[in-house]
């Protein structure tokens, strides 16, 4: 029967994944493959259990002590036992070549999978947390690799600037490029193209909001894009090492108005508070609380409010969020919302996270600067380098 367990030191640990979607299978093994395979650490140092296409390259590129064939063990299981073995029966086996009888695993393992295991005679653990919390604490190597995924997600954010610069402004505000109609649909592909040239893997679902859709934070957005409305840019593509950028950017093409000028700066400001506050022993909670309040102080509370038919979005009438109604910020790296959540923690020296203060006031837009920060021994150092500006 399976046990919810924390860690033990010397506990061997399993993970049965693929690893182009697994951040745990990434950064243990090093490897990236589409289908699942096998990594263990046990008594007997690392290693992984490949098939017969994967296992010539995972020997040449996988950060591993050793790599097994499959099919060797699937052989040699078949010769004993005269039958073909299922795949708990062979990656039982795996682990019994090894001296492993049970194993602690990520408390995502699948499980019918853990179910076979143990009847094939290994007990596991699934693991109460983050599996691997080394990860929360980014070494130098993976700082310099975030540092390189969010330049890639900067030549996307330059490109989604220059294409909205360039666009002319036609009847009743309509945006045109290229002699089209610019959607938030084409303006996010020339996003992702632009993140493609740079080597970089676009997250597909790139936000860009404009004017009540930009009140909905995860809001993708679509339809035509305006002048004098403000434009939220949200851009989080994945580099070939397997690391994510996350920026955003909020625009107006054109003259922006006071209310939207006051709305901008005044979110500027929360994240600039955000950031003067980070430094090891600084609790996010409380950050984030103290964002809260300037932003309540500055006339931006966080509350419902009704809004009519056809205004808030163009929906029913009835009630939505306005003010600042999501987290200060998340930890980034091999997943884009990784360990740990930045509103419950205590920050530590090597964190990473985004400091991403929004304000959404139906009637008026959303606003949401967005940056990337290392927890350094005296404060924070900016990984990302794009400038703001308002107004384009």
């Amino acid at each position: 029967m399976t046990r919810v367990s924390r860690r033990r030191p010397s506990a061997a640990r399993l993970i049965v994944s693929e690893s182009e979607h697994s951040a745990d299978m990434l950064y243990a093994s090093g490897f990236r493959a589409p289908d699942p395979f096998v990594w263990v650490s046990d008594a007997k140092g690392t290693a992984l259990l490949l098939s017969d296409l994967e296992v010539d390259r995972g020997r040449r590129e996988a950060s591993v002590d050793k790599v097994v064939s499959a099919s060797g063990v699937e052989k040699s299981l078949s010769a004993k036992t005269g039958r073909r073995p299922s795949l708990p029966e062979v990656i039982a086996s795996f682990l019994k070549g090894r001296g492993t009888h049970s194993a602690e695993v990520p408390s995502d393992f699948p499980l019918g999978l853990a179910r076979g295991l143990e009847e094939a005679g290994i007990r596991i653990s699934p693991v109460e947390g983050m599996f691997q919390p080394e990860r929360m604490i980014k070494s130098p190597a993976e700082i310099r690799l975030l540092g390189e995924a969010l330049r890639i997600t900067e030549t996307g954010m330059a490109r989604g600037i220059e294409v909205l610069r360039e666009a002319e402004i036609g009847p009743r505000g309509i945006l045109r490029h290229g002699g089209r109609t610019l959607t938030a649909e084409r303006l996010r592909t020339e996003i992702e193209s632009a993140i493609l040239r740079a080597g970089g893997i676009p997250a597909g679902n790139s936000i860009v909001a404009c004017g009540e859709q930009a009140c909905d934070p995860h809001e993708r957005g679509h339809g035509p894009l305006r002048a004098g409305r403000l434009i939220i840019l949200d851009i989080f593509p994945r580099s070939a090492a397997g690391y994510y950028g996350d920026m955003t950017r909020t625009v107006v093409r054109g003259r922006a108005t006071p209310a939207q000028r006051r709305l901008w700066e005044t979110c500027l400001k929360g994240q600039e508070l955000a950031l003067r506050s980070l430094c090891p022993g600084a609790g996010g909670g409380e950050i984030h609380r103290t964002v809260t309040a300037f932003f309540d102080q500055s006339g931006y509370p966080t509350r419902r409010v009704r809004v009519k038919a056809g205004g808030g979005g163009g929906g029913k009438a009835g009630e939505r969020w306005s003010g600042f109604f999501h987290g200060t910020g998340h930890g980034l790296g091999m997943d884009l919302h990784e360990e740990p959540r930045f509103g419950t923690t205590t920050l530590r020296e090597g964190q990473v996270f985004t400091i991403e203060p929004g304000l959404y006031i139906p009637g008026l837009g959303g606003v949401r600067h967005e940056d990337v920060a290392l927890v350094t021994p005296r404060g924070h150092r900016l990984l990302s380098r794009f400038p703001k500006e308002l107004e384009i």
